[in-house]
């Protein structure tokens, strides 16, 4: 908060003294002066604010408003295409709000921070079995961030500066790459993972698993191609997805990565998430982020430290492998706590539950008039079904039938809805949604 008068803010210690030693301290005489470079225009708009409220009205109005958005679990969502709606164990908020990890900071003392260092480890090895590789890091961003930072380890570790994406990875995934590339002056091209071609020029292939349409694609083709011009094979997978299909490892991929809000973390209107990365360990030295290793102290007793910090940020940043400086340490934690709750056979059952309600739906939804199934390629929990009619016109009547339909996605294809079904979602959900449908 600035000003260019006596008023003092009732919430920063920031007089009008202390405005003037800091102005003092910069060369700038005064805050106009400071912010000078901007135009004028811009610099001190109009906001037309209503009137003042008390705190009691203010809360009241805030309250009504937020009445107004409509929850995941108010009627039934068929929502997905990169958020989703998975049961949340009711022990996850309690055990992650405990005060030592709301106020952990950064453990870069061992010392004081075992209990979130031994988090982030057993986070660490929980993440790798899951993907079957063999490290990972201690948690990043969101699912986009760490493919892009997937795409940029590829090219140190190839010396390369052309990466070469499936056409069916995310168009989301695909702007963060694009914006992380631009910068580095790397070259992107596309390929068609049915026909999975490559230059012996590019430092990586990338493929989505299931891809952004919910469809599993041949990635032991795509792998084979990569490794034959000497690229490397980067994975975005799903990590639900897991539970019931291979690993990234077991196609051998260099690098793995993932969107981990489906572990525990609810929706929260896109974010925030946390962002899962592995690698093979011979690529350790070029991975992003930090990792936390298991040693003893002088007694011999069990510790955890900071083992590796690659992008040595703290004191040679011209060589730092990355710019990412922190790690998505209390949802890592959540994440943490949902796998160790359900165990391999919990994450079974909820991946043959997504896939089972899955398919029944687009089963059911195939015997419809004037609706089909346009991909005929094997899915987990997403799937696009082709509509007589505009996706996002449906979804306004399913609506009113109290149900969130699918994401439109007829840009890419005439009239496609991609649906996503989840354990959350009853037969009975099912069959409303079928219902539904019919009569538009």
């Amino acid at each position: 908060m600035t000003n260019t008068g006596d008023f003092q803010s009732h919430y920063i210690p920031n007089t009008t003294d202390e405005q003037r030693e800091m102005l003092s301290n910069i060369g700038a005489s005064s805050v106009d002066e400071l912010f000078g470079d901007i135009p004028s225009k811009y610099r001190n708009p109009e906001l037309k604010l209503p009137d003042p409220l008390s705190e009691i009205e203010i809360v009241k109005e805030l309250s009504a408003l937020a009445n107004k958005n409509r929850t995941l679990t108010s009627g039934p969502s068929f929502l997905g295409a990169g958020s989703y709606h998975h049961f949340i164990p009711a022990a996850i908020k309690p055990l992650m709000t405990r005060g030592e990890f709301l106020t952990a900071y950064t453990p870069y003392q061992p010392e004081v921070s075992q209990g979130t260092l031994q988090v982030i480890y057993e986070f660490q090895s929980l993440i790798s079995n899951l993907f079957g590789m063999e490290v990972a890091n201690a948690g990043m961003y969101d699912g986009a961030t760490s493919l892009a930072e997937g795409v940029l380890m590829a090219c140190r570790v190839t010396k390369r500066n052309t990466v070469t994406i499936s056409a069916t990875v995310s168009p989301k995934y695909l702007e963060v790459i694009s914006t992380y590339c631009q910068a580095q002056g790397i070259s992107i091209e596309m390929f068609n993972p049915e026909i999975p071609e490559t230059n012996k020029k590019s430092a990586c292939m990338v493929v989505q698993y299931p891809n952004y349409y919910g469809y599993v694609e041949n990635i032991n083709k795509i792998k084979e191609s990569a490794h034959a011009s000497g690229s490397l094979l980067v994975v975005a997978a799903d990590p639900t997805s897991l539970g019931m299909f291979k690993a990234p490892g077991e196609y051998d991929a260099d690098i793995a990565t993932g969107e981990g809000q489906s572990l525990g973390i609810p929706s929260s209107y896109g974010g925030p998430y946390l962002g899962l990365f592995t690698c093979k360990k011979e690529f350790i030295r070029q991975m992003p982020s930090r990792l936390v290793g298991k040693t003893v102290d002088k007694n011999g007793q069990s510790g955890y430290v900071l083992t590796l910090q690659t992008r040595e940020q703290h004191i040679r940043r011209e060589r730092a492998t990355s710019n990412i400086c922190t790690n998505e340490a209390l949802y890592a934690l959540a994440s943490t706590i949902y796998l160790a709750l359900l165990g391999k056979t919990g994450l079974k059952q909820v991946a043959e539950l997504c896939y089972q309600k899955a398919h029944y739906a687009a089963n059911e939804i195939n015997k419809l008039n004037n609706y089909s199934l346009p991909i005929n390629t094997p899915f987990f929990k997403e799937f696009i079904i082709s509509c007589p009619r505009s996706p996002s016109n449906i979804n306004k009547i399913l609506m009113k039938d109290n149900i969130l339909g699918g994401y439109d996605v007829s840009e890419h294809i005439d009239n496609g809805m991609l649906l996503c079904v989840t354990e959350m979602n009853t037969k009975e959900d099912i069959d409303q949604l079928v219902k539904s449908l019919s009569e538009v």
